[in-house]
């Protein structure tokens, strides 16, 4: 089955938002943050929208043409709402587990290229169609515009099952900063080609 991927403008901003709060409900970091279903349902798209929503208006946020996945990328120049994301995360998150997920973001930070890169903040498929070529796809698609622009990409992985997907796209694992007793992020770089 060939997955096509396109363009997402803020009128699919909701579907997109929907589709990666759907694929990140098992994502260890993310549920560490928000382990009561309420408050990650009620917090996490407020969290993607902060991160990542920018992408919307800089032509750098894709969907599948079913809308079962979508990926959110800053482009060169492009950064998070920072402040809307530490005021979300002071509000929603037990003093310990602020303080410690702040600290990680910040030992997090050194990680991440000076230089202009695209930055993956949130790829995510409904879990109803992982395993169906969709993360593929979604990866693929960005990439090839990170190739004609001949500029690296970041990303930071959440997920231990997910860095092999980015492997095989020619991202390779920077180092791990821990996040409580067993999760962690894994900040990814792809050279730029």
């Amino acid at each position: 089955m060939r997955v096509s991927v396109r363009v997402a403008t803020r009128a699919d901003e909701a579907s997109v938002v929907d589709t990666i709060v759907l694929a990140f409900s098992a994502d260890p970091v993310v549920r560490w943050c928000w382990p009561d279903p309420h408050r990650y349902l009620v917090s996490m798209p407020a969290f993607v929208r902060a991160l990542a929503g920018q992408a919307f208006d800089g032509g750098s946020a894709f969907q599948t043409a079913d809308a079962g996945g979508g990926a959110l990328w800053l482009r060169p120049g492009m950064h998070p709402d920072e402040g809307a994301m530490v005021g979300l995360i002071e509000r929603t998150m037990p003093g310990s587990a602020r303080d410690e997920l702040l600290a990680v973001i910040g030992r997090t930070a050194a990680y991440h290229p000076q230089e202009p890169h695209w930055f993956l903040p949130l790829v995510g498929v409904d879990p109803a169609r992982q395993g169906h070529g969709y993360g593929t796809a979604l990866m693929a698609h960005a990439l090839a515009e990170c190739d004609r622009e001949h500029l690296p990409a970041y990303l930071e992985s959440t997920n231990p099952r997910n860095v092999t997907l980015y492997e095989r796209h020619g991202f390779r694992a920077l180092g791990r900063v821990p996040l409580g007793e067993s999760a962690a992020f894994v900040p990814m770089l792809r050279p730029a080609r």
